[in-house]
């Protein structure tokens, strides 16, 4: 077996589990090619280009430097496999293989996949500029592109209480006007962020947007109706109580399904994509699913072990 390791080490703790996982990995007789990525677009699409001749891609990072590299094979028919080595690894969570580096590595010998949809945001910045980015997880604008941008001077230091800390610094954020448009249908609120999910698990297995998975071909609007950040405690208990939001409604949460999703704002506000925060603020954002773009390795723990979509 031909392998490709794509790696960014400035993720997370900088751990060296990657290492673990290529030993437990490579048989007599393979190949393993290892390679670091940068995050500039045109070095990594350089370091991504011969893709299609390994027989496995495995990408280790964060969630940003994973949905980054994702976005550059989709649509390439190209065996993928997420190793977590960020911060949170929420996406690596929301597919659900187990974490061990010799789990994921046994999966990657077995072989079994499943076709995860992506996501694309494109929007004009307040100096017109134009950007587009593709993401796995969740992106979004306002309250939470705040919090993103304050937890990174703390997140090396502190991992996910980072994320805490700078909710603590932003008890008070703006109160914003959406007018969203979900495939066609407009709907107006008020509030302090608004998210687009391809899957929407966060910190304890708690689902902000109840039934929202990566293999549906439909994104998840999220819109926090709340004035000030006490008041996310109330949907925070709701998800304790009750994580998968089968049997209750989160309070001050508003939830649209859609393929195609536009939000325009009052007033600017700042842009974050799978956590790492864009420069500049807009005014307006749309985002469209990319269905089935990818081939991701998942194991019989994964919540897509049953996907009909998995071979």
């Amino acid at each position: 077996m031909r392998t490709l390791i794509v790696h960014n080490p400035r993720s997370g703790f900088g751990s060296d589990s990657i290492y673990e996982f290529e030993r437990a990995l490579l048989r007599q007789g393979d190949e393993c090619v290892f390679r670091i990525l940068t995050l500039d677009p045109d070095e990594d699409q350089e370091r991504l280009a011969d893709a299609e001749s390994f027989d496995l891609v495995v990408i280790s990072g964060g969630d940003g430097t994973v949905s980054h590299a994702l976005y550059m094979l989709r649509d390439r028919n190209i065996k993928t496999c997420i190793f977590p080595s960020g911060t949170a690894n929420l996406l690596a969570a929301n597919i659900g293989n187990a974490s061990e580096p010799t789990a994921i590595a046994k999966a990657c010998i077995e072989g079994r996949t499943f076709d995860a949809d992506l996501a694309e945001m494109s929007w004009t910045d307040t100096e017109h500029n134009e950007h587009k980015e593709g993401f796995a997880l969740m992106a979004g604008s306002g309250f939470d592109a705040r919090l993103m941008h304050d937890a990174v001077p703390a997140k090396q230091a502190l991992g996910e209480a980072a994320y805490f800390a700078a909710v603590l610094a932003n008890l008070w954020p703006d109160v914003y006007h959406f007018t969203i448009e979900v495939d066609g249908v407009v709907h107006e609120h008020d509030g302090i962020s608004c998210l687009i999910a391809n899957t929407a698990m966060i910190q304890g297995d708690i689902d902000i947007a109840p039934g929202c998975v990566m293999d549906d071909g439909m994104l998840d609007l999220i819109v926090l109706e709340t004035k000030d950040a006490a008041q996310l405690l109330l949907p925070i208990v709701a998800g304790i109580v009750d994580p998968t939001g089968r049997s209750s409604k989160r309070p001050h949460i508003a939830t649209y399904r859609g393929a195609h999703i536009r939000v325009t704002s009052d007033k600017p506000m700042k842009v974050e994509v799978d956590g790492d925060v864009m420069e500049g603020e807009t005014l307006s954002w749309e985002a469209r699913s990319l269905p089935g773009c990818c081939s991701i390795v998942i194991d019989a723990m994964s919540r897509y072990a049953s996907s009909l979509r998995a071979s």
